[in-house]
């Protein structure tokens, strides 16, 4: 390798700086012959000329394409490669993997507006899967009360994957556990049998479709449903003392799973 002086060529660490690449690259690009520097100082220290410049430009564009070191290798050293396939073939991959970026993007703009809105409907969409006692402001009433909860972060991330048809099948759902309890209410079915059990169960299952729910957080539910008087109207709308009779079904299943009804917390 010919000698320099400490003036001419660039060092690595001038390297470095200038093309954005750390000097570990650069050594290990020298180590595998990819990119030598053509010049050394009379000290022994490694100086890359314009030429060797203009193939480290050359490398760290292809690196930055997604081509392999070795790839990079051929394009530049096999005076058979076929540069032009080679780029298209990256130009394919780059596509894609802008399209994976675009989708990830417009996820995670959902994943916001659901962590922020609660619903992705439109008033329209609410009114219609939820019906006309449904109150948009609910949804800002909750985020502003439960916002900080593991709960509400869960439910955002369910509410950010689902469109008009998902929830229209889980408000319907509901429904046909509302029907069902009041239903058992004209029956006469009693809080504590197999039949209450069986509807309490339903209610859990279908209310896990906002997020997860246990059993102690059911019974802290039982009691808003009857102690609450938006919870209560609505309930007792369904059937006079229908919120009552949910609240001590409710704690009647949780009595037969082991839990005191009148200990449960929120876990």
């Amino acid at each position: 390798m010919p000698d320099a002086t400490d003036t001419e060529g660039l060092t690595v660490g001038q390297v470095s700086a200038r093309l954005d690449v750390t000097v570990r690259a650069l050594h290990h690009w020298d180590e595998i012959g990819l990119a030598r520097p053509s010049l050394r100082t009379a000290a022994g220290y490694r100086l890359y000329t314009a030429g060797d410049l203009e193939r480290l430009h050359r490398i760290v564009v292809y690196r930055e394409i997604g081509l392999g070191l070795d790839k990079i290798r051929a394009v530049l050293d096999d005076p058979t490669a076929d540069v032009p396939g080679a780029l298209r073939a990256q130009r394919t991959q780059v596509a894609e993997r802008i399209d994976r970026l675009q989708q990830l993007s417009a996820g995670l703009d959902r994943m916001i507006d659901a962590h922020e809105r609660g619903l992705l409907l439109t008033i329209e969409q609410q009114a219609a899967i939820f019906g006309p006692e449904w109150n948009p402001d609910w949804l800002t009433e909750a985020r502003q009360r439960y916002g900080d909860t593991t709960q509400w972060r869960q439910y955002a991330e369910r509410s950010a994957s689902r469109g008009p048809e998902e929830w229209q099948a889980i408000a319907e759902a509901m429904a046909g556990v509302e029907r069902a309890l009041g239903e058992a209410m004209d029956a006469g079915v009693a809080p504590g049998s197999p039949e209450a059990h069986h509807i309490v169960e339903r209610h859990r299952e279908v209310f896990a479709s906002y997020f997860p729910l246990t059993r102690e957080m059911q019974v802290c539910l039982g009691r808003s449903y009857e102690a609450d008087p938006a919870f209560a109207a609505h309930y007792d709308g369904i059937r006079p003392g229908l919120a009552m009779w949910f609240r001590q079904s409710i704690d009647a299943s949780a009595r037969d799973h082991g839990i005191d009804p009148d200990t449960a917390t929120w876990q």
